[in-house]
């Protein structure tokens, strides 16, 4: 039962809705930098959720998932609460890098120190001001270093619920990943809280299919939590690909790179996916896959080097 939440002395009742400005640090031109947080309260009591994105400041496609549902109040509940965070790492998303000035991952330092680095300080108010206070959480991510990743949930294997609430959100594919030491998932998981975790498009872009699978995913949870407002419609959900393990395929060659093969394909072993070319029409080498899969993450770099991941395939899937 959720009466009365409060968030960094700020006290939210039953059928309110309010900003509250999480400032920590300022810019080294001693300009404020205030992280809005997005509370709506039902009068009916319920389930509280958080909608986060932005762990990484360049994944701004997370970010346009939570405005969008924002700006088509998904997030006003019929029951309990929604908490929207559309931007954590506000510095990153300021300079439009994943880390924080101090040069650390937000998301490894978890769970962080009142009196330690800046980003641990994130760290450590994020779970001492809003976590207590969650029952589910849909936290909002995009691939890295130019690595475009088909429209996933992420949860840990062996759990029954999470994979419940996957099946309800209906992304194309599941992976079942581990924990990493030191993240935001990881800490939300020891603290009781029940977390599914979204990625979808590549870092520094915004790409409207990724964000229309994750908007509809997260109607479908609210839906099953009973939050929805009547007024939104529920599409019908992707029977979800789990997938157990996957390997990345990475360059055989250094040079220009020609990807062959879309996000999401299933493709046999031994088919061609890529081919990788000098810059002067000499040579081009080909690239094949190693495995029978479905390829989850494809690489969008025009060069890449010897060693360099380029698409990431599953290696099993769930029966």
């Amino acid at each position: 039962m959720h009466k009365e939440i409060t968030i960094f002395n700020e006290t939210i009742l039953p059928g309110e809705s309010k900003t509250i400005n999480m400032q920590i640090g300022k810019l080294h031109t001693m300009t404020d930098l205030h992280i809005p947080i997005i509370v709506e309260r039902s009068k009916k009591e319920g389930p509280v959720v958080l909608l986060s994105a932005g762990l990484h400041g360049d994944e701004i496609n997370g970010t346009e998932i939570v405005r969008e549902l924002i700006v088509r109040k998904i997030n006003k509940p019929k029951c309990g609460t929604i908490i929207c965070i559309p931007v954590i790492n506000i510095f990153g998303f300021v300079n439009q890098t994943r880390e924080f000035p101090d040069g650390r991952d937000l998301n490894r330092i978890f769970p962080g120190s009142k009196t330690g680095s800046l980003a641990s300080q994130f760290a450590y108010y994020i779970l001492k001001e809003i976590v207590p206070h969650l029952d589910y959480a849909v936290d909002f991510h995009a691939g890295g270093a130019r690595r475009f990743n088909a429209p996933q949930i992420r949860i840990v294997p062996n759990n029954e619920e999470l994979k419940i609430l996957s099946d309800v959100f209906g992304a194309p594919f599941t992976l079942y990943s581990n924990n990493i030491s030191g993240s935001f998932r990881s800490s939300c998981d020891k603290m009781g809280v029940k977390m599914l975790l979204f990625e979808g498009g590549k870092s520094v872009d915004i790409n409207n299919e990724v964000t229309k699978e994750a908007v509809e995913g997260t109607k479908r949870f609210l839906s099953h939590l009973k939050m929805l407002q009547p007024k939104h419609s529920v599409s019908e959900r992707h029977k979800t690909i789990y997938i157990e393990k996957s390997d990345w395929i990475r360059a055989n060659y250094s040079g220009m790179f020609h990807g062959l093969k879309s996000i999401g394909s299933f493709v046999e072993k031994g088919e061609l996916v890529a081919t990788i070319s000098d810059p002067f029409g000499k040579v081009s080498h080909k690239l094949k896959a190693p495995q029978t899969g479905y390829l989850i993450n494809v690489n969008d770099a025009p060069v890449v080097y010897q060693g360099d991941a380029v698409f990431h395939i599953s290696s099993q899937l769930e029966e």
